[in-house]
C-alpha cells in the first residue's frame, strides 16, 4: 500500500472515530456504553461531557487548519497501523502454508527391517557382529537380518561368526542372493540389568526411557502388553525426526555372552556367565540404526570447515527443538552421545541418542517439581545448565528443563567449531555451570562466522530467559546460512520476507525432486520450512539484526 492509500484509508477511519466521539452525550466522567446501531456495538468509551467535546471536534478538522493537521497524522498513523496489520496476516498465513506442505513431505519415514518376513523382536532372528561400543549403562553390537533360506528354522541362538559371515544354507535350501559379506546395517544396544529384575513390567518401569524414541512397531510386542498394564503408562513417546535416533525394535531376553562381555564388562553378567557378576539373567535389547562414529570420534578425525560445522550445530539445535515441542529434555548431552553419517558428499549428518536420563513424563512435562536430593536431574554434571546445577530443592521448587538442553548445545558448539569445551577443561581450568561468568567464556576463532559466534554466546547466557529458544536459535543459523538478507534489514519488511520464503520452498521443492539422495543441506532447508513459524522467524530476525548492528562480534545481547 502506498503513503497515499493508507493516508486516505487513515482519514476515513480517524475522522469516523473521532466524530463519533465528539457528537455523543454523557455523564460527566465516567464510561458509557455507546448505543447500538442497528446490529452494531462499540467498545466502552471513556467519555467527558461538556469539556472534551469541543476538543474532539477541534481535532476533527472542525476549528482551522491546526485541527485538520492532528487529524492528518492521527489518520495516517491508523491506516499505516492497519495496513502493517494485514501486512502481518499476508505473512502468517503464507508461513502457515508453506509449514504444511513440508511438513507432509517429511512424515515419509522408511521402515528399515521387511517386516513381512522378519518380526525382529527375538535376539536369536539376528546375525550378531562386534561390539562398536560400550557405555555406562549398556554395549552396543553390530548387527543384521541375515538372508537365510525360507525353509530353514532360525537357530536357538544368536548368530556369532568370527568372520562375520552370514552361515550358508544347506544343500537344497532356497536361499535369498545374498552380497559375498554381510553388512551389519543395524545395531543392538544391551542394556546391563543389575536391579530392574527379570519380569517385563520390571524392566520396563527401570529402563522405560530408553523406549523414548521408539516407533509404534517397537513396542507392539510384549512391551506394549507391558506398558498398557502400567499404571502411569510409561513415559512420554517421541514422533519420528531425522535428527533423534529411531528405535526399530524392543525386547527382552537372555543375557548371551557376547564377543568381549568377559573382557569389557564382566561385572554386569549374570552369575550364570561369570561367577563374580551381578546382573540379572534377563535384560532389555533395542535395535537401531547402525551409525558410523559418534560426534566425539569423527571430531578426532576431522576439522570441520567453518560453514559445515555451523551446519552441524544446526542441526543439534533442530533436534532439541523437536524434543522441547514434545516436552521432553535429553539432559545428557554430550559428543558421545551423537551419532554422525555422512552423505555421499561427505557432510556429516547428526542424530541425538541415549535417552537413558531424559525427562519425559506426561504428569510433569518440563517443569520437574525439585523436593529433595533424591529428585533426578539427568546426567552429564558438566554440561548441566545453570538453572538445573544451582537449582536448591524445596516444597515449591520446580526446575524449567525448557531451555536447558539449548545450553548444552552451546557448549558442544566449542567442541564442533574446533575448541576443547570449556567446561571439560582440557588444556585449563575448567568452568563450572554453577558459577561462571559470561566473560569468562572463550572467544570463538574469527574464521567462525559472525552470527554463529554471536549464538554461542547467546545459548550461554547464565539466566534461561535471556537464552533464544531452540527454534529461534535454529532460525538464527537458517537465515545466517540461506541468505536470508531481505529478513534482517533494518526495519523487517514482512512482504520481503513472504516473497524470500516462497523463493527458498521452491528452490528447496525442485533440489529435492532432482536429486536421488537429498544432500544434508536440502534436508536442513526442508526441515526448516516444516518448521516454519512466523513469530520464531521474526524473533530470529530481529536478533539478527540487532547483533550485526552492535559494535564488539563477541559480546553477548539478551534476546
Amino acid at each position: 500500500m502506498s503513503v497515499r492509500q493508507a493516508l486516505g484509508r487513515g482519514l476515513q477511519l480517524g475522522r469516523a472515530l473521532l466524530l463519533r466521539w465528539a457528537a455523543r452525550p454523557g455523564p460527566a466522567w465516567g464510561w458509557r456504553r455507546p448505543v447500538s446501531e442497528g446490529r452494531r456495538c462499540g467498545p466502552r468509551i471513556p467519555v467527558a461531557a461538556g469539556r472534551w467535546r469541543p476538543l474532539l471536534a477541534r481535532a476533527c478538522g472542525v476549528a482551522g487548519p491546526g485541527g485538520r493537521a492532528v487529524t492528518l497524522a492521527f489518520g495516517l498513523g491508523l491506516g499505516l497501523v492497519q495496513e502493517k496489520q494485514a501486512e502481518g496476516l499476508r505473512a502468517a498465513t503464507a508461513c502457515q502454508e508453506i509449514q504444511a506442505i513440508f511438513t507432509q513431505k517429511s512424515k515419509r519415514w522408511p521402515e528399515p527391517l521387511d517386516t513381512r518376513r522378519w518380526r525382529g523382536f527375538r535376539l536369536e532372528e539376528y546375525l550378531i557382529g562386534q561390539p562398536v561400543g560400550k557405555g555406562c549403562s549398556a554395549a552396543v553390537y553390530e548387527a543384521a537380518l541375515p538372508a537365510l533360506p525360507r525353509k530353514l528354522q532360525v537357530a536357538e541362538g544368536p548368530g556369532l561368526p568370527p568372520e562375520r559371515v552370514p552361515p550358508a544354507a544347506p544343500a537344497g535350501g532356497e536361499r535369498e542372493p545374498a552380497p559375498a559379506a554381510a553388512p551389519f546395517p543395524l545395531a543392538i544396544k544391551m542394556m546391563w540389568n543389575i536391579s530392574a529384575g527379570s519380569s517385563s513390567e520390571a524392566i520396563f518401569r527401570t529402563m522405560g526411557r530408553e523406549l523414548v524414541p521408539a516407533s509404534p512397531v517397537a513396542v507392539a510386542g510384549e512391551y506394549g502388553a507391558a506398558a498398557h498394564r502400567s499404571r502411569g503408562g510409561g513415559p512420554k513417546r517421541l514422533a519420528p525426526h531425522p535428527n533423534i535416533i529411531r528405535v526399530l525394535r524392543a525386547f527382552t531376553s537372555s543375557v548371551p555372552l557376547l564377543p568381549g562381555a568377559l573382557a569389557d564388562y564382566p561385572d554386569v553378567l549374570p552369575p550364570r556367565l561369570h561367577p563374580d557378576g551381578l546382573g540379572h539373567g534377563r535384560t532389555l535389547f533395542l535395535v537401531m540404526k547402525n551409525y558410523p562414529c559418534t560426534l566425539r570420534q569423527y571430531l578426532h578425525e576431522n576439522t570441520p570447515s567453518p560453514r559445515l560445522a555451523t551446519v552441524m550445530t544446526l542441526q543439534l539445535l533442530e533436534g532439541v527443538d523437536h524434543l522441547v515441542r514434545q516436552g521432553v529434555s535429553h539432559r545428557d548431552l554430550k559428543s558421545d552421545n551423537v551419532l554422525v553419517e555422512s552423505d555421499a558428499d561427505g557432510c556429516p549428518w547428526l542424530v541425538i541418542t541415549d535417552f537413558g536420563c531424559c525427562l519425559a513424563d506426561e504428569r510433569v512435562g518440563l517443569q520437574l517439581p525439585f523436593t529433595s536430593w533424591y529428585v533426578d536431574r539427568g546426567g552429564n554434571g558438566c554440561l548441566m545448565a545453570p538453572e538445573v546445577s544451582t537449582a536448591r530443592p524445596g516444597p515449591r521448587t520446580v526446575i524449567d528443563y525448557s531451555k536447558a538442553d539449548v545450553w548444552a548445545v552451546g557448549a558442544l558448539a566449542y567442541e564442533i567449531f574446533g575448541l576443547p569445551n570449556p567446561f571439560y577443561g582440557r588444556g585449563g581450568a575448567p568452568l563450572e555451570s554453577r558459577s561462571y561468568r559470561e566473560a569468562q567464556l572463550p572467544t570463538l576463532p574469527r574464521s567462525v562466522p559472525l552470527d554463529a559466534r554471536r549464538l554461542v554466546r547467546s545459548l550461554l547466557q547464565r539466566e534461561a530467559s535471556k537464552r533464544p529458544s531452540a527454534r529461534v536459535a535454529a532460525n538464527v543459523l537458517h537465515l545466517s546460512l540461506w541468505g536470508g538478507r531481505p529478513l534482517v534489514l533494518e526495519r523487517l519488511k514482512l512482504d520481503d520476507m513472504t516473497g524470500w520464503l516462497l523463493q527458498q520452498s521452491a528452490a528447496t521443492l525442485l533440489a529435492d525432486r532432482l536429486a536421488e539422495k537429498s544432500c544434508v543441506e536440502t534436508k536442513m532447508k526442508m526441515l526448516f520450512l516444516a518448521n516454519l513459524e512466523y513469530e520464531a522467524l521474526t524473533q530470529a530476525a530481529l536478533l539478527l539484526s540487532s547483533w550485526r548492528a552492535a559494535p564488539g562480534p563477541d559480546v553477548p545481547l539478551s534476546h
